[in-house]
């Protein structure tokens, strides 16, 4: 596998994904600087031009949820995704994907202060964005119970992500989850360059 990445993208949650499951992969760094995403070559993997991008042989993964859902079940027996048709798989779903569906629109348009009618968009509004966020942040352990999962990876690491640049205003269950995911060590490793 070929992880395409920079530690200043995205794909900083998709190098901590690789590291929690200790996945053989080749890092290929892209240097933004000189719009390597712009490249021939790299959009012919990625068309949208965009970090993190993942190939494993002739599949081709892009979008941060998607590789990080697509590795733990590559790599099903390091158990970070509930099996398929178990109960908790519809709940493990809404945590890969309310962060790119939902919560980055959302704080982004917030963020650049932009009108949008929130029925028409999708992602709804503030209150109710921070409603669900609070609703679906676990009060211990994880986002699906005792154990660790991929939907912790993406969930917890955009919380952490919106957190540091002051974008979500944290409760103090928010914070103490995020608290938990920034003490893993894999996180630390996959952050450190960021």
């Amino acid at each position: 596998m070929k992880h395409y990445m920079n530690p200043r993208s995205r794909a900083v949650t998709t190098d901590w994904m690789l590291r929690e499951l200790d996945a053989p992969h080749e890092t290929v760094l892209i240097d933004l600087a000189k719009s390597e995403t712009r490249t021939p070559e790299f959009l012919e993997l990625n068309p949208m031009g965009k970090l993190p991008t993942l190939v494993d042989g002739d599949v081709v993964v892009t979008e941060t949820a998607a590789i990080c859902a697509y590795l733990a079940d590559k790599f099903a027996e390091k158990g970070l995704a509930p099996s398929p048709g178990s109960p908790e798989r519809g709940t493990y779903y809404r945590y890969l994907f309310f962060p790119g569906t939902t919560l980055e629109p959302l704080l982004s348009v917030n963020r650049l202060d932009v009108e949008a009618d929130p029925v028409s968009m999708g992602w709804g509004d503030m209150e109710r964005g921070m409603a669900a966020v609070e609703a679906m942040t676990p009060s211990e352990g994880w986002a699906i119970g005792d154990r660790f999962t991929a939907a912790d990876v993406v969930f917890g690491g955009t919380l952490a992500f919106f957190s540091g640049f002051q974008m979500l205003q944290a409760s103090p269950k928010v914070e103490a989850y995020v608290s938990r995911i920034q003490a893993r060590p894999h996180y630390q490793a996959s952050h450190a360059a960021m």
